[in-house]
């Protein structure tokens, strides 16, 4: 079974109504990127990140994975489907995949500041400012499971030697603009087959050879399914 690895950005979730920073020129749902998406907002301002992060889990509680989500989960019949996703929702989860590498962290989840090894699924539900890990825990303020502008991200070796050991890889509504996960294309071997799906022009290194399919991630992933069926055939 050949390893179809797909990177997915802000544009896999958009047509279930989640929006990223990148749809407002640096703000997020109103809010300045630095406040609540970089590790020193956390520092000035916890409480409002806190606010910030609980409105986003309340907010996709009510979302619905997309057509692409659902294709992506269905092409596991035929491939060795492997997700590294730059997006911090649960789309991809409830949608049926089941390989997936969250780059960026899981909206769903918190940790101590204290033990970073101790994470908590908390699911949709909000937490309170100051809200503490167990003590037999090391205790400690709960903080989004999020990696924040500043911060390390601690999945990039694990989703590079994927997508070293891929066969087809896909783009899907990535702006490839966000380190480290745009280098990710880096590690690509020349014989990989390769799609890139979005609405907009974006950029890959120069040297790689994508199959370019200009729509939504719904519609793209419609049409890379359909071609890579066909070559099965």
């Amino acid at each position: 079974m050949k390893k179809l690895i797909v990177l997915t950005g802000a544009g896999m979730s958009a047509e279930s109504g989640l929006k990223t920073f990148r749809d407002a020129g640096g703000l997020w749902e109103n809010y300045n990127v630095e406040e609540v998406a970089s590790i020193d907002g956390w520092h000035r301002n916890p409480e409002l990140m806190t606010r910030f992060y609980n409105e986003r889990r309340a907010q996709l509680e009510h979302a619905e994975p997309n057509q692409g989500h659902k294709i992506l989960a269905e092409l596991e019949k035929f491939f060795d489907v492997q997700i590294i996703t730059q997006n911090v929702d649960n789309l991809h989860e409830r949608a049926g995949s089941t390989k997936i590498i969250h780059l960026h962290g899981e909206l769903t989840k918190v940790r101590s500041v204290n033990n970073p090894d101790k994470v908590y699924d908390i699911g949709y539900r909000a937490i309170k400012y100051g809200e503490c890990a167990p003590e037999q825990d090391g205790g400690g303020i709960l903080r989004p499971h999020i990696v924040w502008f500043g911060e390390a991200v601690p999945m990039i070796s694990a989703a590079s030697r994927l997508v070293r050991e891929a066969d087809i890889f896909a783009v899907i509504g990535s702006s490839l603009n966000v380190y480290p996960a745009a280098g990710l294309l880096y590690d690509l071997r020349g014989s990989t087959e390769c799609y890139l799906i979005d609405p907009k022009d974006v950029a890959v290194p120069s040297g790689l050879n994508f199959t370019v399919i200009k729509a939504g991630a719904s519609e793209g992933c419609e049409i890379m399914r359909d071609k890579l069926l066909n070559k099965l055939n």
